[in-house]
């Protein structure tokens, strides 16, 4: 009779579906709660499925994904194309590429064109979105008369010195050309007619500023270069790749460079020699990078800084042999400007637990499709955020067990992210935030868990966990979940009021998390 009475009322695993909750099985064999289709779609959107997780490889992601776009267009047309270009227009994404794919979904289904083509400009901002746009349609239908007009539309809707820039700029990606895209589209505007002959190999009469200075560069000597970058205001893009190596040229791109490129350009400073101390370039380099107005006008995703300072405090590139010294000043300056991309966030004066999934999943997988970072890297950047925020904050770290870790408001950026990223091994149970803090008779008003939702070692499912920390504390303590793969589970009860489920982080994360453990929100 013991037996039968511990069997019946024994806690359930997290192997284990919880009775009476539907919960779905995720890739580690943990059972979890499974997140709606909207939800999915924005996952997705924000953080696309390039890198995968440790359970499941990137094109599986991208198969579920493409399901959950279908599925928001057959429910409402309208809105799944609203909030496909509400995130590209946002600034939200790291990248781009997931909207584009899931509007050239949205092109396959005829109730969904109408939308998708008044919002094609909003997602298809730049030529190379337009070529990677191309490449995912391509895949999934054909050219049809409403594709070729939007294309068109796209050339036409621009004035002659815009899309002249577009042309020069962003001139291939993906095996596509303006020459492939016009041929296609064969748009008609008699003020552009000449410059889209020339982009297609016709001759040409009168073309615009930027593309007589560009035919320039093409053919000019090394030493004349500079002078036809300031008179016609060329981008890097637009010069001959060589010549990227000469610091004269760098100079003259970085006169005008935004602060975008100008952050991703700093390894090319570095090894031409343009950034040792004292230099006029890293002088204003280092002004720029503190300046927040600049900042939020170049709207530079903390994802894209966080990229940028793990590649330059490395000193040598992802690919190729190009290396340079590292300026410590420089790294100070990305760790303050990816902390002022944030939106300003007023401090909650609650007890907050900040919990960090260090399982070994958090080390393989890549954060938001940043191959250069991992989730725990990521994590550990955002929990960092918190930590300089709030003033009654814990930041600890967990797999199969509880333990503490090293990161502290003072830390420099690069050095918790290297915390994080060294501690990646064991098992994942995301219950033990809760359990911990109720064992130690901790006050927690709110725990924010950072993971990949690969849970499954437990004994205790993490909703029942908190079910059970805020009966035994009589705290109404708060949970709040940042997922950091794209995948469509979630560790938060969906009926929860007092649970959010947040994917991955953009400028508003922070204070969206900080408004909801004060219940601003």
């Amino acid at each position: 009779m013991r037996k039968l009475l511990s069997h019946l009322f024994r806690s359930t695993t997290q192997a284990e579906p919880l009775r009476g909750v539907p919960q779905v099985r995720n890739r580690a064999g943990g059972y979890v709660s499974e997140v709606d289709a909207w939800t999915r779609l924005t996952r997705f959107l924000i953080l696309g499925s390039e890198g995968g997780t440790f359970y499941v490889r990137a094109s599986e992601l991208t198969i579920d994904s493409a399901q959950a776009v279908i599925d928001c267009l057959d429910t409402d047309a309208e809105r799944t194309v609203r909030i496909i270009a509400e995130i590209a227009k946002s600034g939200r994404a790291p990248a781009n590429r997931p909207a584009l794919f899931a509007l050239a979904i949205a092109f396959c289904e005829p109730a969904a064109v109408p939308h998708a083509r008044a919002a094609f400009a909003d997602v298809a901002r730049t030529g190379t979105h337009l070529f990677e746009f191309l490449t995912a349609v391509r895949a999934m239908r054909g050219f049809g008369r409403a594709l070729r007009g939007t294309i068109a539309d796209w050339y036409l809707s621009k004035s002659v010195g815009q899309v002249g820039y577009q042309i020069v700029k962003y001139r291939q990606r993906s095996g596509w050309t303006h020459r492939d895209a016009l041929r296609l589209a064969h748009p008609k505007d008699e003020s552009k007619d000449s410059l889209f002959a020339w982009a297609v190999g016709k001759e040409a009469g009168d073309l615009p500023l930027i593309v007589r200075g560009f035919v320039l560069a093409r053919d000019a000597a090394l030493v004349d270069l500079p002078s036809i970058i300031r008179e016609y205001g060329l981008t890097h893009e637009m010069v001959p790749s060589e010549s990227l190596k000469d610091p004269v040229v760098l100079t003259a791109l970085a006169e005008r460079m935004p602060l975008g490129a100008t952050v991703r350009f700093l390894g090319r400073f570095g090894a031409a020699g343009l950034l040792e101390g004292g230099s006029p370039l890293r002088d204003g380099i280092l002004r720029r990078l503190g300046d927040a107005d600049q900042i939020q006008k170049a709207r530079l995703h903390p994802m894209k800084l966080l990229v940028a300072l793990r590649t330059y405090a490395s000193g040598k590139g992802l690919r190729g042999s190009l290396s340079w010294p590292v300026d410590g000043l420089v790294v100070d300056a990305l760790s303050d400007a990816f902390h002022l991309a944030f939106q300003t966030v007023a401090p909650t004066g609650k007890r907050i637990l900040v919990a960090l999934d260090v399982s070994g999943s958090m080390g393989w997988s890549h954060c938001a499709g940043a191959e250069s970072l991992t989730c725990a890297e990521g994590a550990a950047a955002l929990a960092l955020v918190t930590a300089k925020v709030e003033k009654n904050v814990m930041v600890k770290a967990f797999s199969h067990s509880f333990r503490d870790i090293a990161i502290s408001p003072g830390q420099r950026l690069d050095d918790a992210m290297a915390v994080a990223d060294g501690m990646n091994f064991g098992a994942t149970d995301c219950a033990l935030p809760m359990e911990w803090a109720l064992e130690n008779h901790k006050s927690v008003d709110a725990f924010v868990i950072l993971t990949d939702n690969e849970t499954w070692f437990g004994n205790t499912h993490p909703c029942v966990a908190l079910r059970h920390y805020r009966q035994a504390s009589g705290i109404d303590a708060r949970l709040v979940v940042v997922s950091m793969t794209g995948d469509n589970f979630s560790i938060a009860d969906p009926k929860d009021p007092g649970t959010l489920d947040v994917v991955g982080f953009d400028a508003a994360t922070p204070r969206l998390i900080s408004d909801f453990i004060a219940g601003r929100v």
